[in-house]
This record gives structure tokens, sequence and C-alpha cells, in this order.
């Protein structure tokens, strides 16, 4: 059973219990080897980021309502304390932190104003921080665990890795007997006036796999967006990288695992494994 902090707006986060970090730990190693499998390399991101960096891909624009910052308390005169659970704003200093709602930033950042490989894979996990109208338990939480999976080079190398782990997520619900309904969905990677904004909406560049109306994983496709924004260029070519991702919220697949399997963990983590094994390339 999930103990929940309480004192986090309404049960917000959680500490998960044994069993379920077990199944949590397995579905993010499942995940990873997907991505090493196909030539990714794993890297380590920070779980916050300098506003600037966040900035620059819009996130203070397109997403504002899913936000989080932070920054040092203001110790210049007398010390603050909480009142309430909480700090007045004239007691903290400027924000200069930005908490990620999306796991896929490091990637990019790290390679920021470097020339890459044409079929460069990443594969990286993060807390990822979401400010929700409400928030059910494991279904939806103000913090969680991500793993993506993010192609960055050509175009077709983003195509490719989306239509290979389409595939793979599509065989592998199928087989843990997941009643999984894929998706459009239009979150606005773009500017929101832009003429990429625009093809978005003629041919959407993320697609959700849902249980239950819950998106517990996703491809997508940024065209040359972070390329762009992060000045990543390609060793052949000299033109800017495109990028695309796959996506795992973890948390939520405890969530729909718990329900498939009527709580019983360990037996949905030996589902899982079994899954995995007879879904393998």
């Amino acid at each position: 059973m999930t103990a929940p902090l309480s004192t986090a707006r309404g049960g917000a986060l959680a500490i998960l219990d044994p069993d379920e970090t077990d199944l949590l730990h397995t579905l993010d190693h499942i995940f990873t080897s997907w991505g090493t499998g196909a030539g990714a390399r794993e890297i380590l991101p920070p779980p916050v980021y300098p506003l600037g960096d966040l900035e620059k891909f819009d996130v203070y624009e397109n997403f504002p309502q899913l936000q989080f910052v932070g920054g040092p308390l203001d110790v210049t005169g007398t010390p603050p304390v909480p009142v309430g659970g909480s700090f007045a704003r004239d007691d903290t200093a400027p924000a200069i932190l930005g908490l990620p709602h999306s796991t896929c930033y490091g990637a990019y950042l790290y390679c920021e104003n470097r020339s890459v490989a044409p079929d460069t894979t990443l594969t990286l996990v993060n807390r990822c921080f979401r400010n929700e109208n409400e928030y059910e338990g494991l279904r939806r939480l103000l913090s969680f665990h991500m793993r993506e999976i993010v192609a960055v080079g050509s175009y077709e190398h983003t195509q490719d890795l989306n239509a290979r782990f389409t595939d793979r997520i599509e065989r592998f619900v199928k087989e843990l007997g997941l009643d999984v309904v894929r998706r459009a969905a239009a979150d606005p990677f773009f500017e929101r006036d832009g003429g990429r904004a625009l093809l978005q909406q003629l041919s959407p560049v993320k697609h959700e796999f849902q249980v239950d109306g819950l998106a517990i994983a996703s491809v997508n496709t940024h065209r040359n967006f972070f390329g762009e924004r992060c000045g990543i260029t390609l060793d052949d070519t000299g033109e800017h990288a495109y990028t695309g991702c796959v996506a795992f919220g973890l948390e939520r697949w405890l969530a729909v695992l718990g329900d498939r399997f009527a709580g019983d963990l360990p037996g949905a983590r030996a589902a899982v494994t079994a899954a995995d094994a007879a879904t393998a390339p």
C-alpha cells in the first residue's frame, strides 16, 4: 500500500512501498533495456535546471500551468521560518531554478552546441514535476519518474525510433492483457503561432497509449525544434538535428498494473518480466 505524504497538497506525493519499488525498478530496467538494445547510451540528468535552460524551450509560455520554480531563502535578515507549511513570498530570493515536467529536456541540453551522428540515441530517467489541478494517487502525482528513449539526429532516425517502439509497446501491453487505446495528443512543443505549430495541428506529433483515460506512455516527434534551440547539428550535413522521444510514466504503470493484477504486485512483476521476454525482437 502506498504511503501518501498528506501534508503535500492533499497526497500529491507518495512513498512507494517495497513491492511498488521492486515493480518500478523492474519496469525501468525493461524500458532501459529496450533503449540500450536499440543502441542508446544512458546519461544521468540533474533533477532541476537553470531557468534559462528551460526557458529556451518555451515551457513558461506553452506549459505555465504545470511549472514549479525555486530559489534560495533570503537570509539577509532574520532567518525566515515556514508558517502553516509554507514560506511567505518575501522570505525567498528570486527563483533561479526550474523543476522539469518532462525528462527529455536533459538529452537536448546534454547535446547542446555539439555535432552528433545522425543516429544518436540516448536514454535517461528523471523526476518530473507537474502542478496539476488534482492528484489521484499513483495515477497522477506532483512528482514522478519518467524514463525516456530519445533519438537525436536525422528525421528518418526519429521516425524509425517512434515506429519501432510503437510496435514494441503495443505488443508488450497486449501480452500483459491491458486494454490500451492509442490516441493523438496536442502538446505545444513549438511556438503556438509558428509554422511548426500549424504543422503539428495538421499532422499530430504526439501519440499517447492510454489505459482508462490515463497516458502511461507516448511517442513524440519534435522535428528540429530542439536542435535549433540547443544548436545541435549533424555530423554529415551540418544541419540542425531532429529529435523524437518515447516516454514512460513509471508510477502510472504501477497504477494500471495494480488494477490489472488486483493489487498482486509480485505477480505483476513476474508478468511484466515474462511479457518482455515474450515480445523481444
